[in-house]
């Protein structure tokens, strides 16, 4: 992988981790979900509310960069480079997460109650639920939407590149 390329994929993964972190963010906003994963990210590391969303938003950010290269492992591995890959792998990795990855959260996060445990006053946070659904009914479609946008946004910079490349 050549300089550039290795410069243009991490601003790509920024550039869709932005796009992805706007829509997460503007949908609780309009009201669609209550669910912020930034903040629950950050609350793993602070109980104060300011702090969290400070070191949530850090932490989110560098996440969907890592996770960029990832897609973009897989793109090389399959050698197709398309904006439509990237979305469709982007719809699979939101699935994932709203039916495996969230759902667990109460069980490793700090300040989370669980379906099976009420609030203490250790752990004050409303538990997600299957996906997502205790933060509103439109979190899962919102989140689906906020991948395929993700991976959408990865693959049309990957296809550009190449595109320019050949």
């Amino acid at each position: 992988m050549t300089m550039l390329m290795s410069q243009s994929l991490m601003l790509w993964g920024l550039i869709a981790t932005v796009c992805m972190t706007t829509i997460l963010e503007a949908s609780r906003g309009f009201g669609f979900s209550r669910m912020s994963l930034p903040f629950i990210m950050g609350s793993a590391f602070s109980g104060r509310r300011s702090n969290a969303t400070v070191i949530g938003f850090a932490l989110y950010m560098l996440g969907g960069w890592l996770f960029a290269f990832l897609y973009f492992l897989f793109f090389a591995s399959v050698g197709i480079y398309t904006w439509w890959l990237g979305a469709i792998v982007g719809l699979v990795h939101g699935a994932f997460l709203l039916v495996c990855a969230i759902p667990l959260l109460p069980y490793v996060h700090p300040r989370m109650a669980s379906e099976h445990h009420g609030v203490t006053a250790r752990r004050q946070m409303e538990p997600p639920g299957f996906l997502a659904v205790n933060y509103g009914a439109q979190t899962a479609l919102v989140t689906l939407i906020a991948q395929a946008v993700y991976g959408g946004v990865l693959g049309a910079c990957v296809q550009i590149q190449q595109a320019m490349m050949n």
